[in-house]
């Protein structure tokens, strides 16, 4: 492949996708990502090859470095810190030497044993000693990545960020040291270990010097400016300033950045603007970092590393495990900070990658880069396909994850496992009758139809058309709509018999119920049965699972041939109408909405919430105005039920109200107007609802066109009873 284009657009797409699998099975989106680059990489489709498309996105992994080191930087708060400050000194410190001293032990002697007791010992020596510098390095970029996709946030996550960015710093110093001593032992009259010491403290004070002016820089320049583009275009401008002068001065970007956030973040000010910004920018650099690093995997390292190898990878983790339990002893850590922090050290890449090159750089070592890169390389591949993992146990079992927002009702069943459990038959329940039982009219006029069909929805069915019957003053009335093949097979019993779960739940609000058998095509017979009964409204269940398509043109068919609202419920869960959410977009749906409202406020007398969305670009003015009407609209028609409001401009209407309802038991919603090929191609925001969303819902059709509600306006705000 050699446009750059479509290379792209393929490390994207597929990226994205393998991280979207890995999280139906509660793995990092990174590990996803590296997934897919070793799919499409040379160690296997060889779709994507770092000669043709890898090193012409080299510079998006310049970038994602400049940017990963600016968010680890946000996370080392000293006011944060303060109480695991200690911890941080000793676990850094004592993880890097034992991952040093066991990876140089086990390499040494792994080296001489397959070489045999003739073996030249300085030979091998050097290799033991640039491993063991090399292991101490971690990802960095791994560890960011899934702390933010986590929303982690505590003492372990603290500490882990903090150990991290103290971590390359060790590095730095410990390889320097290293190579100095390499060149000792090769060639005596090379510099001192002193001349090295120096070398390495003075890359790592001038990198800190430079990321702490870049800080103050960016902090200014944001003083500045109001415009959030205006201020990532200016932070990104001096954040990748600041890493291409320390390339050139052959410093370490790594340092620099995150001494550029940390200085930002611990400023009187706090300005996090930019840290938000940023957080917008990053993702799909994210993902092509990743995949370009699983596209620079090669599975052959594996081969060629042979028995060093294996002994790198596993004594580098004995190293990094027992060095952190080691150090939070000694500084008196909490037991999960001993237990699991250093298994979210395990990640490997980048970092070791540059020190593996310097030292194919380096005449007096080159040498030994024939050995060292393919067991680094072979470490980087095991350690980045199983680290992320790690990483994600560790902040699990540590607690300081935001897991994803799952049911109540689905107890320990994962999201995935929840979301399809709440609309099977088991996951669907009814709530019982809490309120007293409902008095019929004395002479009842007219029906609500439902239409009867799934043993888990028809007794909600049956509650919601009873209580729409008080509305109304007239009767439930159940109909059942069965082929006409089944005409000549069902007896008198039989058919007696199907109507008893509605019966029964009818009957236990204080209602008669109407039965009505019709064997006919489910639209068909739905629509003769409303003609023949004089009905006021039609309820419909939808299916119990996901496939509505079918529903949808039975609802369309059903509301285009009635003259009575039509409502459609989606049960999933438990049904409660404690809090009802009513989003809409446009006034006229809240007289579309006003008679089952109506009708749920006098009996089942829940709180309702109205939420009208406005588009995101929407002048306050506007808003004030909606949010006006709205007041008004309530007081004339909920004055003595308990309501509030809202009126919000937003950007997604969807993800708004899907945020919304989490605090609300059922959504009633007006459904859209358009049918066939106008509703493909514009969409229904209600069918969008009852598609994703995980709470019950309710979707009104309307045979005409009510006047509108408020004057042609919209409006809400926030919590104000009416």
């Amino acid at each position: 492949m050699s446009e750059v284009t479509f290379g792209m657009a393929v490390l994207l797409s597929v990226g994205l996708l393998a991280a979207k699998i890995c999280q139906l099975i509660r793995l990092p989106s990174v590990t996803g990502f590296i997934l897919a680059g070793l799919l499409l990489g040379p160690s296997f489709l060889g779709f994507v090859s770092m000669e043709s498309v890898g090193y012409q996105l080299e510079h998006f992994t310049q970038i994602a470095l400049m940017l990963i080191a600016f968010g680890i930087g946000e996370h080392i708060e000293l006011r944060r810190l303060g109480a695991v400050a200690r911890d941080v000194g000793y676990i850094s410190v004592v993880q890097a030497v034992a991952t040093f001293v066991c990876v140089f032990g086990g390499t040494f002697v792994t080296a001489w044993l397959v070489a045999g007791p003739d073996a030249d010992v300085i030979e091998y020596l050097v290799l033991a000693l640039l491993l063991g510098a090399i292991a101490v390095a971690t990802a960095p970029a791994a560890l960011l990545h899934i702390v933010k996709e986590t929303g982690a946030r505590g003492p372990v996550t603290s500490t882990l960020m903090a150990v991290v960015a103290v971590d390359d710093g060790l590095a730095v110093m410990i390889f320097g040291l290293a190579v100095s001593l390499s060149h000792q032992l090769v060639r005596p009259e090379t510099a001192s270990v002193l001349q090295a010491v120096y070398g390495c403290v003075s890359e790592i004070v001038f990198s800190l010097a430079i990321g702490v002016v870049t800080g103050l820089l960016i902090d200014f320049v944001l003083n500045k400016l109001q415009n959030r583009g205006e201020m990532l275009t200016g932070g990104l401008a001096l954040l990748l300033l600041c890493g291409e002068t320390t390339r050139m001065l052959h410093l370490s970007p790594l340092l620099a950045g995150m001494a550029a956030g940390f200085t930002i973040i611990n400023r009187e000010e706090r300005d996090v603007r930019l840290f938000r910004a940023i957080n917008a920018f990053e993702p799909p650099i994210y993902v092509l970092f990743f995949t370009l690093a699983g596209v620079h995997l090669e599975l052959s390292a594996l081969k060629l590393a042979g028995w060093v190898g294996m002994v790198y990878f596993f004594t580098r983790i004995i190293g990094k495990y027992f060095g952190t339990w080691l150090g939070g002893v000694m500084s008196g850590a909490p037991p999960v900070v001993r237990k699991f922090l250093g298994l979210a050290l395990i990640p490997q890449a980048g970092v070791a990658i540059g020190l593996v090159m310097l030292v194919s750089s380096d005449p007096s070592l080159a040498q030994w880069s024939v050995m060292i890169t393919p067991v680094v390389l072979a470490g980087v591949v095991l350690s980045e396909l199983c680290g992320p993992v790690l990483v994600r146990y560790t902040i699990d079992r540590a607690g300081e994850g935001q897991a994803a927002q799952v049911h109540p009702d689905c107890g320990d069943r994962g999201e995935q496992a929840c979301s399809v459990w709440l609309r099977s038959p088991e996951g669907i329940k009814l709530q019982p009758w809490e309120h007293a039982p409902l008095h019929p009219a004395t002479t009842p006029t007219g029906v609500v139809a439902f239409g009867a069909y799934h043993f888990a929805t028809v007794r909600g069915l049956a509650r919601i058309a009873t209580i729409l019957a008080h509305h109304y003053h007239g009767v439930p009335m159940s109909v059942r709509v069965l082929k006409p093949a089944d005409q000549n097979t069902l007896g008198r019993e039989d058919m007696a018999s199907l109507f008893l779960p509605e019966e029964d739940e009818v009957t236990s609000l204080g209602y008669p119920m109407k039965r009505e058998l019709v064997f006919d095509t489910p639209a068909s017979g739905l629509v003769s049965a409303v003609e023949y009964n004089d009905a006021h409204a039609v309820i419909l269940g939808y299916p119990v699972g996901r496939n509505l398509r079918s529903f949808h043109q039975v609802l369309d068919t059903v509301a285009s041939n009635i003259l009575c609202p039509l409502i459609a419920v989606r049960f999933i869960g438990t049904f409660r109408t404690d809090r009802i959410l009513v989003p809409f977009l446009a006034s006229h749906e809240l007289a579309e909405l006003l008679p089952l409202l109506e009708a749920m406020a006098l009996t089942a007398q829940p709180r309702i919430t109205f939420f009208h969305l406005l588009p995101f670009d929407s002048p306050p003015e506007e808003i004030r105005q909606c949010e006006d009407d709205l007041q008004e609209w309530l007081a004339a028609n909920f004055f003595e039920i308990q309501t509030s409001y809202k009126v919000e401009a937003v950007e997604s209407s969807l993800e708004r109200i899907l945020h919304e309802v989490r605090r609300h038991d059922i959504i009633i919603m007006a459904a859209s107007r358009r049918y066939g090929l106008e509703r493909m191609f514009f969409g229904s925001l209600a069918n969008s609802v009852v598609v994703n969303c995980q709470k019950p819902v309710m979707v009104v059709y309307t045979p005409t066109g009510p006047a509108d509600a408020v004057d042609g306006k919209e409006t809400e705000k926030s919590d104000t009873g009416a």
